[in-house]
């Protein structure tokens, strides 16, 4: 579904925990991480179209969480040519996005990257409210760093001053299981870094 103008509505959430730290997700078999997004479809609203990406792309529903804000109008970004499918070029010009900031009401352990049989997400984290934007891909680094700044006004300090648990370790799709004699020879792990290409950063239609 397609604008007048060649952009494809589309809807891109920021969740929040009670730390103002946002939802960072990494992409299946990527070395990518971004905020979920999906398109809108024929007769949903922007609202209607987010709580369904919500639960297809993260597991979570409705009453797991609660909208903060959302941006004034959409913000939009030119897809370049070379990654858009030959069929479409002169249609498709990108996407227009409703941008919307959620704070999680419900436990970490309530996300669920496995809902659907071709799940967005292998692993996600918890990551500071301003994400480096040199990790998304350089068409959409505008979009985000205007999402994020028009979203910052609705944040506010958080009930422990924002001194609380910091909690940046991943939580991965599959956990590998190791036994203990083996887990005991083993170095302590590291966090995972968030590093990306750009070039392997989220397809165009998403």
């Amino acid at each position: 579904m397609l604008d007048r103008e060649g952009f494809r509505p589309n809807v891109g959430i920021i969740l929040l925990n009670a730390n103002n730290e946002v939802w960072w997700g990494k992409r299946v078999r990527e070395h990518s991480w971004q905020f979920p997004q999906g398109g809108i479809k024929y007769g949903e609203t922007p609202e209607q179209a987010m709580y369904r990406e919500l639960e297809e792309e993260i597991g979570l529903r409705q009453e797991h969480v609660r909208i903060v804000g959302r941006t004034r109008d959409w913000l939009r970004y030119e897809v370049p040519d070379h990654f858009i499918k030959r069929e479409i070029r002169g249609h498709y010009r990108g996407q227009k996005q409703i941008w919307f900031l959620l704070r999680m009401v419900a436990r970490d352990n309530d996300v669920n990257l496995r809902l659907t049989d071709h799940p967005e997400f292998d692993a996600w984290r918890w990551h500071d409210y301003w994400v480096p934007l040199d990790v998304v891909i350089e068409f959409k680094r505008d979009v985000y760093q205007r999402a994020l700044q028009e979203l910052s006004r609705f944040l506010t300090i958080p009930p422990n001053g924002g001194h609380g648990e910091r909690r940046h370790s991943a939580r991965y799709l599959r956990q590998p299981r190791t036994s203990s004699a083996a887990a005991a020879s083993q170095p302590a792990a590291k966090t995972p870094l968030i590093i990306a290409e750009p070039q392997l950063m989220l397809a165009p239609d998403k």
